[in-house]
């Protein structure tokens, strides 16, 4: 029997000074930690925030930043970042936020083989937008786009592209249905399996 890795942690860092999400609900069933970073000059947050931020427990806090300069919210991400990238050097790192400013430490982050990506609401986030397909073609496309982006390190044998596939749906699909996606991309030209071997053909996409 093959040993599935655990699903890493993702970590939803919120630049709350420049978004004020009113999606956070959307968290609940999912692995990840939210960070809240409130500006020094923001003395309020919303009921259903606070509320929403409640219903995590342990998995939601709120960081008051020091400071008000242009970057000092900027700052303050980063410093966690590194800290809980020091700890979990497995984990994926969101930073929701419309402020380009960021997309600078995301590819310092990237070149230090550290996973993190900025959107500019919860709702782009990649695992949000899994658990939310229904449809067979969401899926294919969903897992298509999720290979594309694995480089060379796809997996070569059937058995670990159908544990894959589990994994990148939080491992709610089950064997069969895992198995049933592997034979769809074999179906749409996608992949071609020889024996257990996997060839990919994701150009073609």
């Amino acid at each position: 029997m093959t040993q599935r890795m655990p699903t890493p942690t993702n970590y939803i860092m919120i630049d709350f000074e420049n978004v004020q999400p009113k999606n956070i609900e959307l968290l609940r069933q999912h692995p990840f930690e939210v960070f809240v970073f409130v500006g020094e000059n923001q003395s309020k947050v919303s009921f259903d925030l606070a509320e929403a931020m409640q219903a995590l427990g342990e998995k939601g806090r709120y960081i008051k930043i020091s400071g008000n300069g242009p970057n000092a919210l900027d700052f303050h991400i980063a410093y966690y970042i590194g800290q809980l990238a020091a700890a979990n050097p497995e984990g994926y790192f969101h930073i929701v936020s419309k402020d380009q400013g960021f997309d600078p430490l995301i590819r310092h982050l990237r070149n230090q083989k550290i996973k993190a990506m900025r959107e500019k609401d919860l709702a782009e986030i990649p695992l949000l937008r899994i658990s939310n397909a229904v449809s067979k073609d969401e899926k294919v496309e969903l897992i298509v786009s999720n290979l594309c982006g694995r480089g060379h390190s796809k997996p070569r044998k059937v058995t670990t592209l159908a544990n894959t596939i589990d994994s990148l749906f939080t491992k709610s699909l089950g064997e069969e249905e895992s198995m049933g996606l592997v034979k769809e991309l074999e179906k749409r030209n996608h992949i071609t399996i020889d024996r257990e071997n996997v060839l990919y053909r994701l150009s073609s996409t």
